[in-house]
């Protein structure tokens, strides 16, 4: 009778398993995951081959290569109403788009895409002389709405994430951004709420010192100098509110003193390498 018992706990057990298993909501999409892995992967190992106009018979391999990798990590809020909800965006085909990471308000951190592949997240963007963000980034997307404060689990686990990011491909401090940064008047993420000075704090990303006084800020050529640091003035007013979004916490397009004497520092630092 025990034995009995013990084996149709067994089974139980067994039958219990196999319906989680397949009750995973996300089953299809990883295999479909997969198989996208396994095309490129396919690409990634077709030879080089003769070019006809150089008359070159057969191709030569060079023996010194490795993997690109990202130099820029950008931050992006998920402008949706859960975790859950951004994870069935970044699964249906339909959407063309998706993120590296998804980071949801208890902390917890999904890892979504292999780094070294290409998310789509930054969509028309441009950072200095750089047209193609996604090409060399990681796209972080963070669960909140657009207007309300980060949980600090979520910039706890944030901050794990980026000094492991940072200290894995050795990205610049500076190149760490916001989506508002490189889409000026398109996006307005990771929103204003976003605590910058602390990331910067941590090594993730550039900021200045407020004691500091600049008085060569009168004659400052603020589109000129927005272009220094990166930004795309193409709409100087959109250039100008994802600044001060970022480095102010401020909402105005309009470039105060203190504005101005701001952003003189972050260039003046910018050109010198500190």
């Amino acid at each position: 009778m025990i034995k009995m018992i013990r084996i149709a706990a067994v089974v139980t057990f067994i039958g219990f398993a196999f319906i989680a298993c397949n009750s995973f909501q996300y089953r299809e999409t990883n295999r479909f995951y997969k198989k996208q892995a396994r095309q490129l992967s396919k690409q990634i190992k077709e030879q080089p081959y003769p070019i006809e106009v150089a008359n070159v018979p057969q191709w030569v391999g060079t023996t010194n290569f490795d993997l690109r990798k990202p130099n820029f990590v950008i931050i992006h809020h998920t402008a949706q109403n859960s975790c859950e909800q951004t994870l069935r965006t970044f699964t249906l085909e339909r959407t063309k788009v998706s993120a590296h990471y998804v980071i949801c308000k208890d902390g917890s951190v999904h890892h979504m895409l292999n780094d070294y592949l290409r998310a789509w997240h930054g969509g028309v963007a441009k950072w200095g002389n750089n047209t193609d963000i996604n090409s060399s980034s990681i796209g972080i997307e963070i669960d909140n709405n657009g207007y309300e404060p980060f949980e600090p689990n979520q910039i706890s686990s944030l901050l794990v994430l980026l000094t492991n990011l940072k200290d894995k491909y050795k990205i610049p401090t500076e190149n760490f951004v916001g989506h508002g940064d490189i889409a000026p008047g398109r996006k307005v993420d990771p929103n204003i709420n976003f605590p910058w000075k602390t990331l910067a704090e941590n090594g993730f990303g550039v900021w200045y010192n407020p004691t500091d006084s600049i008085s060569a800020h009168q004659n400052l050529n603020v589109p000129q100098a927005l272009a220094l640091f990166g930004y795309d003035i193409k709409d100087t007013t959109a250039s100008i509110l994802a600044f001060k979004r970022h480095f102010r916490q401020d909402s105005t397009k309009f470039m105060t003193d203190a504005d101005k004497s701001v952003l003189l520092q972050l260039v003046q630092r910018k050109l010198s390498g500190k």
